[in-house]
């Protein structure tokens, strides 16, 4: 929001400047009225010049410097040249030997004048430190150091309110008249966070239908979510619809190196809301300043961070009233969060805001689309398809990666192909087709791919094949495309299909290839964490069923202790060890029954390095199982036929009150 102008203050800063350079100048260089020649000359030449009457008058130093004042008629012979039409005057200078012994000279050459009826030569000896030098040297640095931090302190008060100001808070207050403001018509998706954040709104905007009842209106919500799900966007909505004073500053604005300044910019931001309430407050990444106290062992008990905190809690629901005031927050850590900010009072709500579902992705593809220009191919739905997991920042990010794919290869608009190029690119990384591989590699990496694609796809929970390739991206040789069941519970079951997709790379390459190779790295590092997973975590293993040793609260990694003994740590491992065994004699006995379609796949991806789905089920035939995916859409499809048929209903029925 810009500021209000104020009344507009003279800046002196100008006149200091010319002051000191003009005082530095005077002291250095004092012009005469006439132009002067100077003329360095040795101590021979000097002195003759003095005794063939060519000076008129001599100033000699103690630091045994000699300056002459040239007559005007010898300043021929002395500079050699005269300027015409102006009236010169030289100096010529020079280093005596001894200054006594230069008196003394002086002194016998007046005597010899005297006798020769001459005037005497005029000399004057001076000290060198005169009263302007001593000034120069002794006050000159101090007043360039006081001028410095006279300008520093300057630079400081216009940047945070200078040393006084380093506790003014940073929050930038939004603008409510502002015409390009965002909406919730512009946030796709999160109909149950919008309905959370709408109610906040709403009250703001009438406070009377809520109050009237005896309600009262929540202190804070503290939205939740992975990273790019549209926190912030939501917090940029709530501002463009309260009309209210909407205060936004992030949690590490908060923190600085100064004792006590954390403090001091929450008791100034919480006073400018009041001032403007009602109002919000809206503090973006709060983990920053919110982390739960007394975790980290390292630090002391003054520590900044927590007396920040500290002053926030005591703000939000202290001693004293913030009526009128509503805080949110945004956080995808909210596990690190203090208890005490977390409490019913101080953040009453949190709105989760999770990764969105195949339904709200198509709203969001709505969304990002509506500026390119589209070819006939692009559909809504299969974009979203091929989109699981993928949150609204990646979303924005596929629709732009997608036109720029289209104007590097020249085309008129924007097609299917270049949003599965944008995809894979922002999956699979940077395709790299120079990469050089021996026909061994390729072969071997074809084998490895070829096994992942034909498990997956003959098992019941196996994630559905998408696309297959063996030409490198990024730091990968090779690289599947898959397409997750999108499920709200996973069992037993689908954990170990995933696992044996996982291993069917390693099983075909000992299998059809009789070796292995370095190729499986990630496969082995993903299967290991979910099998410990399962044992550790799920209690899904026989000899530990029923049994957890997860901490939701964090506190674990800070600790020196296991909470198990050694003893179940070694069947911890041994329970992991056999379950991966026995999903990779799964793989291999699968792999073996199919021996044919795998190497028909794996001979096809050698010559064609690419293929897609379509080429696994003529190989292998059509799946048996329908797609979550298409389970979702069919739901939709129906929940939106019972909705319509529900509003035809009402309208019917409102129409025969009417007319009754």
């Amino acid at each position: 929001m810009p500021r209000s102008k104020g009344p507009k203050r003279n800046n002196w800063r100008w006149v200091y400047y010319v002051l000191l350079f003009g005082a530095l100048a005077y002291f250095m260089y004092q012009p005469g009225k006439e132009k002067q020649t100077d003329k360095q000359l040795s101590y021979t030449q000097f002195i003759a010049y003095i005794q063939n009457d060519a000076v008129e008058k001599i100033t000699v130093s103690d630091d045994r410097k000699a300056e002459a004042t040239v007559r005007p008629k010898s300043y021929v012979v002395v500079f050699g040249t005269r300027d015409a039409g102006e009236q010169v005057k030289g100096q010529i200078r020079t280093q005596v030997p001894s200054v006594e012994e230069f008196g003394k000279w002086v002194d016998q050459t007046n005597t010899e004048r005297k006798a020769q009826g001459l005037s005497p030569i005029d000399v004057t000896y001076k000290d060198s430190h005169d009263i302007w030098y001593l000034l120069l040297v002794n006050i000159a640095p101090i007043l360039l150091i006081i001028l410095f931090f006279f300008i520093m302190s300057r630079g400081a008060a216009n940047m945070a309110g200078g040393v006084f100001g380093v506790g003014k808070s940073k929050a930038v207050l939004f603008d409510k008249d502002k015409k390009d403001k965002i909406t919730f018509k512009d946030v796709a998706g999160l109909e149950g966070a919008k309905e959370e954040v709408q109610e906040i709104v709403a009250f703001l905007k009438n406070p009377k239908k809520y109050t009237s009842l005896g309600g009262k209106i929540p202190k804070g919500a503290l939205l939740v979510g992975p990273p790019g799900t549209g926190k912030t966007l939501l917090a940029k909505a709530v501002a463009g619809e309260a009309n209210v004073p909407f205060f936004s500053m992030s949690g590490s604005d908060f923190v600085e190196m100064f004792v006590g300044v954390g403090a001091s910019r929450v008791r100034d931001l919480f006073r400018q809301a009041k001032e403007k309430a009602p109002a919000i407050i809206f503090i973006d990444e709060i983990d920053a300043v919110g982390r739960a106290r007394g975790k980290n062992i390292m630090t002391g008990s003054n520590d900044e961070r927590e007396s920040t905190l500290n002053q926030l809690l005591t703000e939000m629901d202290g001693f004293g009233t913030n009526s009128g005031v509503i805080i949110l927050a945004a956080t995808n850590r909210a596990d690190v969060l203090d208890s005490a900010l977390l409490r019913a009072g101080r953040f009453d709500r949190q709105i989760h805001v999770e990764l969105p579902d195949l339904k709200e992705r198509q709203e969001i593809f709505n969304v990002h689309l509506k500026p390119l220009k589209l070819d006939a191919s692009v559909d809504v739905n299969f974009l979203s398809k091929q989109t699981p997991g993928f949150s609204g920042a990646d979303i924005a990010n596929v629709c732009n990666e997608a036109a720029l794919i289209a104007a590097r290869k020249d085309h008129k608009k924007v097609g299917k192909q270049d949003f599965m190029d944008a995809v894979d690119r922002i999956i699979g990384g940077l395709e790299r087709k120079n990469k050089i591989m021996t026909a061994e590699e390729k072969k071997s990496i074809a084998y490895h791919e070829a096994g992942h694609a034909t498990i997956s796809w003959l098992l019941r929970w196996g994630n559905p094949l998408v696309k297959v390739t063996i030409v490198p991206r990024g730091m990968a040789l090779g690289a599947a495309w898959y397409l997750p069941e999108e499920r709200q519970l996973t069992n037993k079951e689908h954990l170990l299909d995933e696992l044996c997709s996982l291993l069917g790379g390693r099983a075909a390459e000992q299998i059809f290839l009789g070796q292995t190779s370095t190729g499986a790295l990630n496969d082995l590092e993903r299967a290991t964490k979910q099998a410990y997973a399962m044992v550790a975590y799920y209690g899904m293993s026989d000899k530990l069923k029923d049994i957890s040793f997860y901490d939701s609260t964090g506190r674990s990694e800070y600790s020196l202790q296991r909470p198990y003994s050694d003893q179940t740590a070694e069947t911890i491992d041994q329970e992991t060890r056999t379950i991966i065994n026995e999903q990779m004699k799964r793989a291999k006995d699968i792999l073996e029954k199919n021996k044919e379609g795998h190497n028909a796949l794996a001979q096809l991806l050698i010559e064609k390095e690419v293929i897609t789905s379509e080429d696994v089920e003529q190989i292998l035939g059509p799946r048996p199982w329908k797609s979550r995916g298409d389970e979702i859409i069919e739901a939709n499809e129906n929940k939106s036929e019972k909705k319509n048929e529900q509003k035809e209903d009402k309208n019917e029925t409102k129409k025969e009150n009417e007319h009754a």
